[in-house]
C-alpha cells in the first residue's frame, strides 16, 4: 500500500552522470527507470523534474564569464536532453513518459500545460517537466515546486545523494545531526541548504510537504512512498 497517490520527483542531474561526473550514465538512468516504472505499476500517479548540472549548470556557466540569461537558456536545454533520455529508459520499462516543454519546442516535447499534465498522470503516464519554470533566473527546485502544486501533488520528493537534511553538510561534517522532519521556517531561519529559498516561499505558502531523500541507494524510492522511514519530511 502506498502512502501517496501523486508525487512530484526532483531528480539532480548530477547524480544522473553517476561516477562518470558528466554527461548520463546508462546505468544510473536504467536504475532510476526501473524504480519508477515500479512505482508507477504500483498505481502512483508520477510527474518528474531532473535538473541539468551534468551537462550545463546557468550558474556556473554565468561564473565562467557566460551572460546569466544566455547560460540559464542553456540550462534549460540540458533538462530537456536529461527528460528525453529518461523517457526513453521509461519506455523500454513498458511505461511511457510524456516530455512536456516550458517553452515551445515542437516535435521535441509538448509545450506544459496543466490540464495536459493532469490528462497524462490520470492514464498513469509518467509525465516529464523540462526546461525548468521557462524563464531565466528560476531554479529547477523553484519549478518543481511550481510543478508539484499546479498538479497537486501530495508531496514533493527531492532524490539527492544524502539522506535528508542535516545541521551540516554530511558530506563535509561528519559531526552533521539529521532531522527526521524539519518546517519551512526552520529551514530558512538555520540557513539550511534543502530548495533554494523561493522554492521554500511556494511550498511554505502552499502547504506542499517536500520529502528529501537518498534516490541513488536502490529501493528508497519506494520505501519513501510506503511510508518507511528514509529521509527527512519538511512540512509548512
Amino acid at each position: 500500500m502506498m502512502k501517496y497517490k501523486r508525487i512530484l520527483l526532483k531528480l539532480s542531474g548530477e547524480s544522473l552522470a553517476g561516477e562518470k561526473k558528466q554527461g548520463i550514465s546508462p546505468e544510473r538512468l536504467n536504475d532510476y527507470a526501473e524504480e519508477i516504472a515500479e512505482i508507477v505499476k504500483e498505481g502512483v500517479q508520477v510527474g518528474i523534474m531532473i535538473g541539468g548540472g551534468n551537462i550545463f549548470r546557468g550558474l556556473s556557466g554565468a561564473a565562467d564569464g557566460f551572460d546569466r540569461y544566455k547560460g540559464d537558456q542553456m540550462g534549460m536545454m540540458a533538462t530537456v536532453i536529461n527528460s528525453l533520455a529518461l523517457s526513453s529508459a521509461l519506455e523500454k520499462k513498458g511505461v511511457k513518459g510524456r516530455v512536456f516543454t516550458a517553452i515551445r519546442m515542437e516535435p521535441v516535447g509538448e509545450l506544459y500545460s496543466k490540464p495536459k499534465a493532469l490528462e497524462a498522470l490520470e492514464k498513469k503516464e509518467v509525465a516529464i517537466f523540462s526546461a525548468g519554470t521557462g524563464n531565466p533566473y528560476f531554479t529547477t527546485d523553484t519549478g518543481s515546486a511550481l510543478r508539484a502544486i499546479e498538479t497537486e501533488a501530495d508531496i514533493m520528493l527531492k532524490g539527492t545523494r544524502v539522506d535528508g537534511v542535516y545541521t551540516a553538510d554530511p558530506e563535509k561534517d561528519p559531526k552533521a545531526k539529521k532531522y527526521d522532519t524539519i518546517s519551512f521556517n526552520e529551514v530558512y531561519e538555520k540557513g539550511l541548504k534543502v530548495i533554494d529559498l523561493t522554492a521554500t516561499a511556494m511550498c511554505r505558502e502552499n502547504k506542499m510537504p517536500v520529502l528529501v531523500f537518498n534516490m541513488d541507494k536502490r529501493g528508497n524510492l519506494t520505501a519513501v512512498l510506503k511510508g518507511e522511514n528514509k529521509g527527512t519530511i519538511v512540512h509548512p
